[in-house]
């Protein structure tokens, strides 16, 4: 459910998806909530804002969209008993009890999708039994994850409907002080390896330093919160999106795991440019472990 109490919060579903010829895709969907002040009121006093980003990408394309609306007059907003989170025709709800199963659609002038997602796996709770913290200065947000998701259904593209299947990957998230004063921007990685195994980490860019932290989530589902700085990502290779020079190859390595892994962008320019604009897109994993996963950047001038 919402939190209106807190500045910020968002329910954020990515999936790496196939054709059955192998073909991959990427799917994001997310419906962000800001406050202008804390609390609820009736109609257009409420002091919600609320985004939704919807987007498919694959090797030669990058295609999104936003809408934007008032909290209080029905347009967008999250219920929990049973669960639907929408915004206009967009929607994320539960086709059972909690998230463990979930409808996912959003429509879109030049495409849409058509998602169903069945959990596998436990819910993730990342830092402290949720409790993450994103700076040395004390910073944090409530923070868990479903990233256990098998997702099947269809994408309907430019170039026609495809049906797919593949993996799918929850985050929720809300705080009132995301960032310390000098931290300029994130790179964030959510993985799930052949193995069973996966991984969520996170770089803090900050004028006097880098924070990093995640979890290392075990094939059977238990999860070990990663001590700051355990988790390493350093940028291999760099492209201009939209004016911005932005990584898309990395080199991460995290040495209790023997992770040792090169994480390449499907399409390096998958720039979403949205009211605040950020790259997110799918990425392919390669070295000590093989898999796939998503990738997001922001704070890139």
């Amino acid at each position: 459910g919402a939190h209106p109490e807190f500045r910020i919060e968002w329910w954020y579903l990515t999936a790496n998806l196939q054709e059955a010829d192998g073909t991959p895709y990427g799917i994001q969907w997310t419906l962000f909530r800001t406050a202008m002040a804390p609390g609820e009121a009736a109609g257009w006093q409420n002091p919600q804002i609320w985004l939704g980003h919807a987007a498919v990408t694959s090797r030669d394309q990058h295609l999104f969209s936003e809408r934007v609306a008032r909290g209080g007059i029905g347009q967008a907003g999250v219920r929990t008993q049973p669960f639907a989170a929408w915004i206009d025709d967009w929607q994320m709800a539960a086709t059972s009890k909690g998230i463990e199963n979930l409808s996912l659609a959003a429509q879109t002038s030049d495409f849409s999708y058509d998602l169903e997602l069945m959990a596998e796996g436990p819910l993730v709770l990342h830092g402290d039994r949720g409790y993450s913290v994103k700076s040395a200065s004390g910073q944090a947000s409530y923070y868990y994850s479903q990233p256990h998701y098998r997702v099947s259904g269809t994408l309907a593209l430019p170039g026609g409907t495809v049906q797919v299947t593949g993996q799918g990957w929850l985050d929720r998230e809300w705080s009132s002080q995301p960032l310390a004063e000098d931290q300029r921007g994130w790179d964030w990685f959510s993985l799930s390896f052949d193995s069973g195994d996966r991984l969520m980490g996170f770089v803090l860019r900050g004028d006097s330093g880098d924070y990093t932290s995640g979890t290392w989530i075990s094939a059977n589902g238990s999860a070990t919160a990663l001590a700051p700085g355990a988790f390493q990502a350093v940028p291999l290779a760099s492209t201009r999106v939209a004016g911005r020079t932005v990584p898309i190859r990395w080199q991460l390595t995290l040495e209790e795991h023997e992770l040792s892994v090169e994480v390449q962008a499907l399409n390096p320019h998958s720039w979403m440019g949205t009211s605040f604009p950020y790259w997110e897109g799918p990425v392919s994993v390669s070295g000590s472990h093989s898999g796939q996963g998503y990738l997001e950047m922001t704070g890139y001038e």
